[in-house]
């Protein structure tokens, strides 16, 4: 089931956030997420009326999909970019089709009128998820991710809604 997220599925989506952290190339972060400063993310989100989804079984978060300022300044008021993610156990069984629809439905009826994906070129899979889910390769930015001792690109994919 989708659902806006709530604070007390915070500890949940900072452990999904966390593993992919520390463990993968799908980020280009190293800094970790607490539950309280997810929870002030959630506070934000709700305030300016952004999106902040999961999917949950029962008490169990799955996967979570959140959406922001693609850049600071009103002339992109209408520009968002989004950040999805799902427990590994979660991964290839349509979830992520489902979590990402939601969030762009919420965010149409927000009146977004585009999301933007940051992908690290290491993470294929994403790559072709979102080419999956409408959204068009931009471009490549060469070696602006550093993490794990390596250069890594990144790849912008836009989808108007």
């Amino acid at each position: 089931m989708i659902r806006t997220a709530r604070p007390a599925d915070m500890a949940q989506v900072a452990a999904i956030w966390n593993q992919v952290i520390r463990e993968t190339a799908i980020t280009f972060t190293t800094a970790e997420k607490s539950e309280a400063g997810l929870r002030a993310t959630l506070a934000e989100k709700a305030a300016a009326g952004q999106g902040f989804l999961v999917d949950v079984a029962g008490d169990t978060v799955r996967g979570f999909a959140l959406y922001g300022p693609f850049r600071a300044g009103p002339g992109y008021r209408f520009t968002m970019e989004h950040t999805i993610h799902l427990a590994e156990a979660a991964r290839g069984k349509g979830l992520g089709r489902a979590l990402l629809g939601a969030l762009e439905e919420q965010a149409r009826g927000a009146g977004v009128h585009s999301l933007w994906a940051g992908i690290s070129a290491e993470n294929p899979e994403s790559v072709g998820f979102h080419a999956r889910m409408g959204y068009a390769e931009i471009a490549r930015l060469p070696e602006v991710g550093h993490k794990f001792g390596r250069w890594m690109d990144l790849v912008l994919m836009q989808k108007r809604l």
